[in-house]
């Protein structure tokens, strides 16, 4: 059992790991580091970069917010709840339940990553109350850990930060590299293989991890009363304004007008995907399956409860990433595996290199913003097809999140534990789907014709 072999790393989280936050300060002055000591930055020069960084991800991080809040609101709703809780009652042993949590979430995670955390988090917490009707003793730390682990995957899915990026028209790299559309990366057929794979593998190690009985922290009772109330719809409407804010007609007549404009984008563009649809298709599924306005003003409201943290920490990562930028040490760092790179070990160089810069960059679109004219200059030089380089780029990038605590904000809040309650046993996710990771990439990157072309 892999047990064992996750003990030492969540010996080490619990006494080293810290919070989240204190963690990107950490990282923040780790960059300063380097920076003095790999590039000729001044004080000046690094701190005027640093600073400069952290308004430049403004938008894109009201983007991730309402990201956040439109999948989070239609995860909660009736329509997704009855269905998770039908899902709950599955598992008739131990280890399906582990299995049931990393599949549901990988796969709700390849749909939209916000998604995947939400619906895991909620799973893990119905999973563990239903657990005692089935006669089963079941890991609370781990059902979380499994559900994050599924997360793993989120960057070969629907809301793909760089292959989205790249197949938006008027990106910045357009110039260098043109348009790739979707179907070349997120829907080429070794990336969705490669994906189902990944997630089978993450399955099999959180079963495998589960403790003994003996050790086993079943889900505080506590934990199980924090389901909001359902208040603007238990009240009998008094006046109209009232009656309009708990008429369902009302919702839906804006959600099929969103519904009405994506058709209308679908139908001029074909199949294009950004970041913008991607929210629009969540916007619209939750006002759909809302019961009123006013209930849809509850599941935001409380979907946004999680922003806080994450919004907080956001502009010190892009901080760290103007100063990386500006002070040149990704130039330095991205070119120096760039000119030690051959066709064949490129894309493994560009995982490698996108796990790394995640540490500091937590955001898979800014993260190939600096990092992207490098590696697409490689691949140019070296003949290596675009879109390999792309998602080589991404699944760095979602790999070294099971050890990059920024995304476990929203997932812990929902399922009320703390990061040093999930992360050992993710850090044995991160080493054996690396190996994966690094073999597919040596074996898709020798076929060669990925796209057809």
């Amino acid at each position: 059992m892999l047990h064992y072999a996750a003990r030492p790393f969540v010996v080490f989280v619990e006494r080293y790991y810290p919070d989240p936050f204190v963690f990107v300060i950490a990282l923040t002055f780790v960059a300063f580091g380097a920076a003095f000591l790999l590039t000729p930055s001044s004080v000046e020069t690094a701190v005027t970069a640093w600073g400069s960084g952290l308004s430049s991800l403004m938008a894109f991080t009201a983007q991730i917010a309402i990201t956040l809040i439109v999948a989070n609101a239609f995860a909660a709703t009736d329509f997704v709840q009855r269905g998770l809780n039908r899902i709950a009652r599955l598992p008739r042993t131990d280890w399906q339940a582990y299995v049931l949590l990393a599949g549901v979430a990988g796969l709700a995670s390849l749909v939209a990553w916000p998604l995947g955390l939400v619906v895991g988090a909620t799973l893990a917490k119905r999973v563990a109350a239903e657990a005692p009707k089935a006669g089963l003793f079941l890991h609370y730390p781990l059902l979380v850990a499994s559900a994050y682990s599924g997360f793993l995957i989120w960057h070969m899915g629907y809301t793909g930060s760089a292959p989205l990026f790249m197949a938006t028209p008027g990106h910045a790299m357009e110039a260098q590299a043109g348009i790739i559309p979707v179907t070349e990366t997120i829907f080429a057929w070794w990336n969705i293989g490669l994906a189902l794979i990944t997630l089978s593998l993450v399955c099999v190690i959180c079963a495998l991890m589960r403790p003994p009985e003996d050790q086993i922290k079943e889900i505080d009772a506590r934990l199980l009363m924090t389901d909001p109330p359902d208040t603007i719809d238990a009240e009998h409407p008094r006046t109209f304004g009232e009656k309009l804010t708990q008429a369902r007609a009302v919702s839906l007549a804006l959600g099929a007008l969103v519904l009405l404009y994506m058709g209308f984008w679908f139908a001029d563009r074909g199949f294009s995907l950004d970041l913008n649809i991607v929210n629009w298709s969540f916007l619209t599924l939750g006002l759909l399956f809302a019961r009123s306005p006013g209930h849809y003003i509850e599941l935001v409201t409380e979907g946004g409860k999680s922003l806080g943290p994450l919004l907080l920490q956001y502009p010190f990562y892009a901080g760290i990433m103007g100063l990386m930028a500006g002070s040149g040490l990704i130039d330095v760092f991205s070119t120096w595996i760039a000119n030690h790179s051959s066709q064949t070990t490129l894309p493994v160089w560009a995982f490698l290199s996108g796990g790394f810069v995640n540490m500091f960059v937590p955001s898979g679109g800014g993260q190939w913003a600096v990092q992207g004219p490098i590696f697409i200059e490689a691949a140019m030089k070296l003949d290596v097809e675009l879109p390999l380089i792309v998602m080589a780029v991404a699944y760095g990038d979602q790999w070294t999140n099971m050890i990059q605590p920024f995304w476990t904000i929203p997932l812990l809040v929902i399922a009320g534990l703390n990061l040093r309650d999930v992360m050992g046993y993710t850090f044995v996710t991160l080493i054996v789907t690396g190996i994966l990771f690094v073999s597919a990439l040596l074996v898709i990157g020798s076929i060669g014709g990925l796209t057809g072309s």
